[in-house]
């Protein structure tokens, strides 16, 4: 029942995202996500939703489409990729057996469901903004800023679709309103508890924030000593290394961004933390392995 209601949402979407293949035809879905990579023309849909969301995201990886099932494997490692740039947060379509893991039928629908939001939370965002020149392939010019990213996300937490061509800024912001308004509507009571202490969060976030503000402080006071300790060598250019170091301190500030709404807007895996020294895949610390010269730590002896 849950897939038929699934099946049915997604053809809507991609007859609003302009998608005429044959999957619109009745029952051709179906069979596509049941066979999954296995199915050519369901790996045809997922070539031509990347394609789509190419022209408004800037991605490194891409996905193309089967011409038979033994090319199966093959697009499974391109969209294992692109998942993992898209940052998507479903464990189902980035975790687990990769030959088998799209090619379970709620696994299939699930990964469309997903391409389709991407795709129309990209064309939401860009609603009534500056398009970039012919020579940027019609690509926005802003995608890269605060903005976009947060109206991205705003649309794809709640799940809208495609807005009219005409549609006004007023009218796009009036939709999210209402949107919010029916997610809030559907949440249970003991759910939103979070807003009766927000006063109390709030004051707790601010004490963080006044901790590691000072916590900052000292470490950038200890990086600009340790800095200028360089230039106390004869062999030392100071101007030179001014020139490179300002520019990078310039941009270390001690006040801390983070506030309530990073709360509310993180998932569960955010509380899974792993060290950087570790060792394991992406979090082993490089700068460990560098050795330390006698000339270094002189210099080191000599600020303490």
């Amino acid at each position: 029942q849950q897939n038929i209601s699934m099946e049915n949402d997604i053809i809507v979407a991609l007859e609003d995202l302009g998608y005429q293949g044959p999957l619109l035809d009745d029952g051709s879905l179906d069979s596509a996500s049941s066979a999954g990579a296995a199915s050519p023309e369901f790996t045809k849909l997922c070539a031509w939703l990347v394609s789509e969301l190419r022209l408004y995201c800037k991605l490194e990886e891409n996905v193309h489409a089967t011409n038979c099932p033994s090319e199966a494997e093959s697009f499974q490692l391109e969209m294992s990729g692109l998942l993992s740039e898209l940052n998507c947060p479903y464990p189902a379509l980035t975790k687990g057996n990769l030959p088998q893991r799209f090619l379970l039928k709620n696994h299939c629908l699930l990964l469309l469901s997903f391409l389709i939001s991407e795709l129309e939370a990209s064309r939401m965002a860009l609603v009534n903004s500056p398009r970039g020149s012919a020579q940027d392939g019609g690509k926005p010019k802003d995608e890269g800023s605060p903005v976009f990213k947060e109206l991205k996300g705003i649309c794809l937490a709640l799940g809208m679709s495609k807005p009219p061509a005409n549609i006004t800024m007023f009218q796009f912001f009036s939709g999210i309103e209402k949107k919010l308004k029916e997610a809030l509507a559907r949440v249970p009571p003991s759910h939103q508890e979070l807003s009766l202490n927000q006063e109390k969060i709030e004051a707790l976030n601010q004490a963080l924030v006044n901790e590691y503000e000072v916590r900052r402080k000292m470490l950038l006071k200890r990086l600009d000593v340790t800095v200028q300790s360089f230039g106390w060598s004869d062999k030392a250019r100071s101007e030179k290394l001014a020139k490179v170091y300002q520019p990078l301190r310039s941009a270390l500030v001690a006040k801390s961004k983070i506030s309530v709404a990073h709360l509310l807007a993180t998932r569960q895996d955010f509380s899974k933390i792993l060290r950087t020294s570790s060792g394991k895949e992406k979090t082993a610390c490089a700068i460990k392995k560098v050795l330390i010269g006698n000339e270094f730590k002189k210099s080191l002896k000599c600020c303490s």
